[in-house]
């Protein structure tokens, strides 16, 4: 195909914890690549998705949320995440909550550049119970900025994600495929195989357990369409590492089999995942350790 009849381009989603950025990844790529949880964080790193359709490709940039509080060494390497990656993107997802606009995502917003265009995508629509409510809340966000598109939209129920779609067409470059038209992700199976078993930490253990919590991949082999991964948990504490293991080992062993049953799902073949836990205290704010674990 002639590079003057592709387009494609970089989609940064930003917002503050917990609106739904990483599901709306999932959604617009029809894959899970990014992990997702109730609770705010469960994003530390910057993770691609890519859409390739017949003329146009996306790569949807997916960010951690913007942390205005706990600032220790990783959270304020993930605010540098989010805004590095403002810079090499041709348009920006904005995205916040249908009918909760606060301090919070007043300060997402001030990080966006003044020069480039920003959909404001209103996300989890179907919580609202009175729908009639939603174009006074349109009408009062759209003074606080001049955004080049309002879309409301429900991620988790794929509502109105063609119409965001086609508002951020017109941003896309002519060019060249991105990526290989086969690809929907920049990262690796040993990333996505780490962060499957976190995201099943956060699903299954307390709210004060999954912020002190990392996962390594220490092996990951491929025997024919088998892979055998060994993944090391991080904890901060012992009292940790016992949340984790549960009685009689039964809350590890959920975990190392939901993320199994998700890695097989994600990589079309057997795994045989052996997950143990590691206390190694203070490492979230070990700039050391942080490097190691890979993030920046």
């Amino acid at each position: 195909m002639n590079a003057n009849n592709y387009h494609s381009g970089f989609i940064a989603i930003v917002g503050r914890p917990n609106v739904g950025k990483s599901t709306l990844l999932n959604h617009l790529v029809g894959q899970k690549i990014s992990i997702t949880s109730r609770k705010a964080q469960t994003t530390r790193h910057r993770i691609s998705g890519i859409l390739t359709e017949e003329h146009a490709q996306f790569v949807f940039v997916d960010t951690p949320g913007f942390q205005t509080k706990h600032l220790n060494t990783l959270n304020r390497g993930l605010n540098r995440v989010v805004t590095s990656s403002l810079r090499n993107v041709n348009v920006v997802l904005f995205v916040i909550e249908a009918r909760n606009f606060d301090e919070r995502d007043r300060q997402v917003m001030n990080l966006l550049p003044k020069n480039m265009p920003v959909l404001l995508v209103i996300n989890k629509v179907d919580n609202m119970e009175n729908k009639s409510e939603l174009l006074p809340f349109i009408q009062e966000i759209a003074k606080e900025r001049e955004f080049t598109a309002i879309v409301p939209v429900s991620a988790k129920q794929n509502k109105q994600l063609d119409t965001l779609l086609n508002a951020v067409r017109p941003y896309l470059l002519e060019g060249e495929k991105i990526y290989p038209e086969d690809e929907i992700t920049d990262r690796n199976e040993r990333f996505l195989a780490a962060e499957l078993v976190r995201e099943k930490i956060f699903r299954y253990s307390g709210e004060e357990l999954p912020y002190s919590v990392s996962v390594v991949i220490e092996q990951f082999k491929i025997e024919g369409k088998l892979r055998r991964i060994h993944a090391a948990v991080l904890v901060d504490k012992d009292a940790h590492k016992a949340m984790l293991i549960g009685k009689n080992g039964e809350k590890l062993k959920e975990i190392a089999t939901q993320a199994r049953l998700d890695m097989e799902a994600l990589f079309d073949g057997k795994v045989y995942l052996e997950v143990w836990i590691k206390v190694r205290s203070g490492w979230a704010d070990n700039a050391q350790v942080l490097k190691s674990l890979g993030y920046e």
